[in-house]
């Protein structure tokens, strides 16, 4: 009798178009032909993650690893580390207007530096490793001090009345909260924060402080006025600044609660023309859901206590630092977690329960744990056959971000299909091209099977010119027993 498979999941409208998840980036890529692909995912700093937030970069980070690979082009991940959060809200006892402080403002730069450290950089470098992915990490605070983010929130204040339906379908008020300088503290809502000037030069804005009364910001493109802005805002401001850039593509990794949010969003970069080739793409990772069917929430749960949890959700799932094992072994135990989602757009476009991710978790194959890290290569049916037989002691690859990372000594495993053979690293080349390459390894290292001519005319087959551009790495590879 067959076992059971690890995952069943209904059919649904965007499966039956996919055979593959990453195929929702195909026809964006072939109408674009972008320089490379950056996957844009933002957390807020407010304290440890939960499994949510943590699903939401892996599958960032997995993604770019698997568009690097199928379609091929440079590959990075963005994340914005979102520090307006807000870190404490006070209600004022006469007008019952509420105030909020970010957590800039309240814990300073070297407070939010020693936040993401303590939760995200070990997790980030760790990911980043496992896929062989760089990335990059950008906070709100210095996103919104950069001149060309102050330019575009300035430009989209001039066509405000275009859009604000679509920012605040409610009320059509959009919230720009401009914190008092004596303070930080700045109203939650921005009931009383108004627009008094706008020209080419820059904008100014009235609002009032629960302290210090009356005060006026002036925003331009160069000062130091801090902008906090809602959601919704947020987003279209950065995403207009983000698709000005024609040469990359921006895929915004997002949960499925956003899904209606970004139409939203999408409707405000309509109104203001942003063109369809450049409108970000999105992808909506699983939504983790709490045992009632609501997303899980770690404010909600955690103000309950570990002894008030519902059987379902474990400890870790509201703080992943909590995990049983150390920052590798969480990380390799999420990337397959996520990995076994992304092998059918069934199981990935769709939500789960903790009870049910948190079976995934526990039904990882035991002897996975045990296996050490190492770089992982894709390889031909016919080229993993020599590897594994030690006949081919050299693979050669386009010198892509990817391949930088690899180092003497490191071990390297090639995969193809269900198979698998473990290397290690013993030299590293590097070369302008093939021509040059050949020029200096033997041919007989790199395929004992054909001659030089005809595997430069297989290689070439494979990488085009444009990413033989980016230079020629040589490996220089051995077996390891088991």
């Amino acid at each position: 009798m067959p076992a059971r498979p690890l995952l069943i999941s209904p059919n649904s409208v965007l499966a039956n178009a996919l055979l593959r998840s990453i195929d929702v980036l195909r026809p964006r890529i072939h109408a674009m032909r972008p320089r490379r692909i950056e996957f844009v995912v933002g957390t807020q700093i407010n304290g440890a993650p939960h499994l949510g937030t943590n699903l939401v970069q892996a599958t960032a980070f997995l993604l770019a690893k698997a568009a690097r690979r199928e379609f091929p082009v440079e590959t990075s991940v963005r994340f914005g580390a979102l520090d307006n959060a807000p870190y404490d809200v006070v209600l004022d006892p006469e007008t019952h207007h509420a105030y909020q402080i970010t957590y800039f403002h309240a814990l300073g730069k070297a407070g939010v530096d020693e936040l993401i450290d303590r939760y995200y950089r070990a997790f980030f470098d760790s990911l980043s490793e496992a896929t062989a992915t760089d990335y990059t990490l950008e906070t709100y605070t210095d996103q919104q001090a950069s001149p060309a983010f102050r330019a575009e929130f300035l430009r989209t204040l001039a066509r405000m009345d275009e859009f604000r339906w679509w920012m605040a379908p409610s009320h059509g008020v959009v919230h720009v909260r401009v914190p008092c300088s004596a303070c930080g503290w700045a109203e939650k809502r921005a009931d009383r924060t108004r627009l008094i000037h706008l020209d080419d030069d820059g904008a100014a804005f009235a609002a009032v402080c629960l302290d210090h009364g009356p005060y006026e910001v002036d925003v331009d493109p160069e000062n130091d006025a801090y902008i906090d802005l809602a959601t919704l805002y947020r987003n279209l401001v950065k995403e207009r600044l983000l698709v000005r850039d024609g040469t990359t593509l921006r895929v915004m990794l997002k949960g499925g609660d956003w899904a209606f949010g970004s139409q939203l969003v999408d409707g405000a970069l309509g109104v203001l023309d942003t063109p369809g080739a450049r409108m970000p793409l999105r992808v909506f990772t699983p939504q983790v859901l709490a045992p009632t069917g609501a997303k899980l929430s770690k404010s909600l749960l955690r103000d309950r206590g570990d002894d008030s949890l519902p059987a379902d959700v474990e400890p870790w799932m509201l703080d992943t630092t909590t995990w049983r094992g150390g920052t590798h072994d969480y990380v390799d135990a999420l990337l397959w977690l996520v990995g076994e989602l992304l092998t059918d757009p069934k199981h990935f476009f769709r939500s789960f329960t903790v009870k049910e991710l948190g079976r995934l978790m526990h039904s990882r194959p035991a002897d996975l744990a045990q296996r050490p890290r190492a770089h992982e290569m894709g390889i031909y049916k016919r080229y993993f056959d020599l590897i594994a037989s030690g006949r081919k002691t050299t693979e050669i690859r386009v010198d892509d971000s990817s391949r930088k990372r690899l180092k003497t000594g490191d071990l390297l495993r090639f995969t193809c299909r269900d198979e698998e053979v473990l290397t290690r690293i013993t030299r590293i080349a590097r070369y302008a091209d093939f021509e040059e390459m050949f020029e200096h390894e033997p041919v007989s290292s790199v395929n004992p099977t054909a001659s030089k001519s005809d595997q430069l005319r297989n290689i070439r087959e494979i990488y085009p010119p444009e990413r033989e551009a980016l230079g020629v790495v040589a490996i220089g590879i051995e077996l390891v027993g088991p």
